[in-house]
């Protein structure tokens, strides 16, 4: 017994970057999908611009087709052999891609700029299990980080009669309003680990989008980096990353997001304040206060009928005696800013007002947050579940998502009978 634990030491210690999940390694070494440059006027190959209407692009993308924010995607359908993306100078270096084919488990690769990637093979998980066996099946790809992002120069289909196909978008639309908490900095896979992403990506059927960036504030202020608040940077396209910066620089250049040219969310999620709320950056209550007022009513301009839910902060945990408790942040001054709306009523439940107030007390636990003050995988799974049913009882939505994977790799379970 003790030489085994030794050798585990032993082996533990060699291997310092290697996570054990479930008593087995987790591999990182995603499979290379890189392959050669495939030129537009190839025969063997059809190739779609950017900017084909067979395309349709997920979250907040520029004129260029550079993807921003927290988990931005590609979709959309394709009847042929293969199908590859080529991508442009302004993709991240190494940035983690996951994709898939229909409702098949997602696959993660990692693609770099002026690169083509070849995604979909014969081979492919999914392949051709479409009922009847010619019908047309759907290719989604997802960037995982919140920083990084990717250029899509073209797509390209192969085989006989190859061809790309619309997808049409769904009914539904959310937007998600964040920082880190909301963007999934920390999460195993971020973006797509986030409980963002298991509230939109989870109700199943849901057009979204997750303008969430680490370390910004509400209020219009330099925070950890970020050279604007959310007042300010959610009604532009990119986010407040160093390449937004290197591409737009800080001033007129910065596009606006066309909000008319893109269906308004049906309802729009908010969680802001935990940096405003961090004393380093100097933020009052009242100076929050106003700006969330501001920023409630820029959604309410451009998506009138938008049923808005503020969440309240839940500002960690610290040990109180021998148990834990859990922290407040601008308790008051959120339900304020809600009530402002609504009569003086925080809407809990629905009722007539468009702002609803969801109280996090009571979700999470000390030990849904990890060493580094985010949401475990674990955490941001029971915050996603408690919002989605919210949503299902303040506004009667169905929980549509009947059984493709949603988050990828947080499958945890123990097969070790005797230990």
């Amino acid at each position: 017994m003790e030489l085994t634990r030794v050798m585990l030491f032993a082996f533990i210690s060699a291997t310092s970057a290697t996570i054990l999940q479930n008593g087995q390694v987790r591999p990182n070494n995603y499979p290379d999908t890189t392959v050669a440059t495939i030129l537009p006027s190839d025969p063997s190959w059809v190739t779609y611009m950017p900017n084909a209407s067979e395309l349709s692009y997920k979250g907040r993308w520029d004129h260029q087709y550079i993807s921003w924010w927290s988990a931005p995607g590609l979709k959309f359908g394709f009847q042929a052999q293969d199908v590859a993306i080529s991508f442009g100078n302004y993709t991240s270096e190494g940035v983690l891609l996951a994709y898939r084919i229909d409702g098949q488990d997602w696959m993660l690769t990692n693609v770099t700029a002026n690169s083509t990637h070849l995604f979909v093979t014969p081979e492919t998980a999914g392949y051709n299990l479409t009922h009847p066996s010619n019908a047309t099946q759907t290719f989604e790809m997802r960037v995982t980080n919140w920083a990084y992002g990717v250029q899509i120069e073209c797509v390209h289909a192969s085989g006989p009669g190859a061809r790309l196909v619309h997808v049409p978008n769904y009914a539904r639309t959310m937007e998600l309003i964040g920082d880190s908490l909301s963007a999934g900095q920390y999460a195993t896979l971020e973006g797509i680990s986030s409980y963002s992403w298991g509230l939109m990506y989870g109700l199943g059927n849901v057009e979204f989008s997750i303008t969430a960036y680490p370390g910004i504030c509400l209020h219009e202020s330099r925070c950890y980096g970020n050279l604007h608040g959310q007042t300010y940077q959610w009604l532009k396209i990119p986010d407040t990353s160093g390449r937004a910066l290197d591409i737009y620089g800080d001033g007129p250049d910065i596009p606006a997001w066309d909000f008319a040219a893109h269906p308004a969310a049906d309802i729009t999620v908010i969680n802001m304040g935990t940096n405003d709320n961090n004393t380093a950056n100097n933020i009052t209550s009242a100076e929050f206060h106003d700006s969330y007022i501001q920023l409630i009513r820029e959604i309410h301009a451009r998506w009138p009928v938008s049923q808005i839910v503020v969440i309240s902060l839940w500002s960690g945990f610290s040990q109180v005696g021998n148990t834990w408790a859990q922290g407040s942040g601008f308790v008051d001054t959120i339900q304020d800013v809600v009530r402002s709306f609504n009569n003086g009523s925080l809407n809990e439940r629905g009722g007539e007002g468009f702002v609803h107030y969801f109280n996090t007390t009571g979700i999470l636990e000390h030990n849904d947050i990890g060493p580094l003050y985010h949401p475990t995988d674990v955490g941001h799974v029971k915050l996603a579940s408690h919002l989605m049913q919210y949503i299902k009882l303040t506004f009667g939505w169905i929980l549509e998502q009947s059984g493709p994977e949603v988050q990828h790799e947080t499958l945890y379970w123990n097969d070790q009978s005797s230990y």
